[in-house]
């Protein structure tokens, strides 16, 4: 199901799942319909996770109403966790870069700031966070995560030096 709605170009968990040639994510980039669906796909998925998308434009979240079951369930249980780095790479791939950002940056609030997450902390650190292409942006959310994290002598995901200059 997941591997259907949120292909890659790479091997994931179910082998009998064909990898996406780059052709085909060129073609699927150029059909309104196949974006759209997947933009209804990403939506349902957050909703499971009782997330909300606020902006289409951006890729802007919230906690939706139902957040506080839905994220028992994702402390509950962490093959979730593999889903979502599934999802974070398949935004990536079909261009949506800003929505890879705004995820992760969201389950680093959860985990790091708001501490509703406890079980979803070393995924996001050692996984969601390396799914962002982009470098820059990559590097403004490790630095964030440097900064909540509790001991920051503990943090192991960046040069200590490097982060504290960071600008």
């Amino acid at each position: 199901f997941l591997f259907r709605l949120f292909p890659l170009r790479e091997h994931g968990m179910n082998w009998r799942a064909r990898p996406l040639t780059c052709q085909e994510i060129q073609a699927f980039k150029k059909s309104k319909e196949v974006m759209d669906r997947f933009l209804r796909a990403y939506k349902l998925m957050l909703g499971f996770y009782g997330i909300s998308l606020v902006n289409e434009e951006t890729g802007e979240l919230e906690r939706a109403e139902n957040w506080r079951e839905r994220f028992e369930n994702l402390n509950r249980f962490s093959h979730n966790n593999l889903r979502i780095t599934r999802i974070l790479k398949c935004l990536g791939e079909m261009g949506y870069e800003d929505y890879q950002v705004h995820l992760v940056k969201f389950f680093l609030t959860e985990t790091l700031v708001e501490e509703t997450l406890p079980n979803v902390k070393r995924s996001a650190l050692d996984y969601f966070l390396f799914t962002v292409r982009s470098k820059e942006k990559r590097r403004e959310l490790i630095h964030y995560a440097w900064q909540h994290f509790k001991p920051q002598s503990s943090f192991v995901w960046g040069p200590r030096d490097k982060l504290q200059k960071y600008r």
